[in-house]
C-alpha cells in the first residue's frame, strides 16, 4: 500500500493551496480517508475526514469553512482544498486511510499513511 501526498508549498496568508493524495495497492473505494497535520513541536492532529463513499465529511473546527475535502474513487485520489490560509496552518500534512470505517479523528485508527507534504503559510 502506498499513499503519496503532494501539493504543499509556500503561500502567503490568505492564499490557497490544493493538496492531493494518490493511493495504490489497496481497494481505495472501500477506505475512509483522512488528512492530518503536524506542526513543529506539536502532536499530529486531525484536519478532515471523508467516508469511503464521499457522503460524509468532517473538519476540525479551526479549518471549518476554509478547507474542503473531496475524493475521486475512479482515480484513487483524495484532495484537500485549502483557502484563506493562516500562519497557524503551517505544518506537514499527511493523508491516511482507514479500513475499518471507524469515523475516528484519532491517528491510531488509520492503518496507512502517506509521507507528508509541507505547507508553509507566511504572514
Amino acid at each position: 500500500v502506498q499513499l503519496q501526498a503532494f501539493g504543499g508549498g509556500l503561500v502567503q496568508a490568505g492564499g490557497s493551496l490544493r493538496l492531493s493524495c494518490a493511493a495504490s495497492g489497496l481497494t481505495f473505494s472501500t477506505y475512509d480517508m483522512g488528512w492530518f497535520r503536524q506542526a513543529p513541536g506539536k502532536e499530529r492532529e486531525f484536519v478532515s475526514f471523508i467516508s469511503w463513499s464521499g457522503r460524509r465529511t468532517y473538519y476540525t473546527e479551526s479549518v471549518e469553512g476554509r478547507f474542503t475535502i473531496s475524493r475521486d474513487n475512479a482515480k484513487n485520489t483524495v484532495s484537500l482544498q485549502m483557502s484563506s490560509l493562516k500562519p497557524e496552518d503551517t505544518a506537514v500534512y499527511y493523508c491516511a486511510a482507514d479500513r475499518d470505517h471507524s469515523g475516528s479523528h484519532s491517528p491510531d485508527e488509520y492503518e496507512y499513511w502517506g509521507q507528508g507534504t509541507l505547507v508553509t503559510v507566511s504572514s
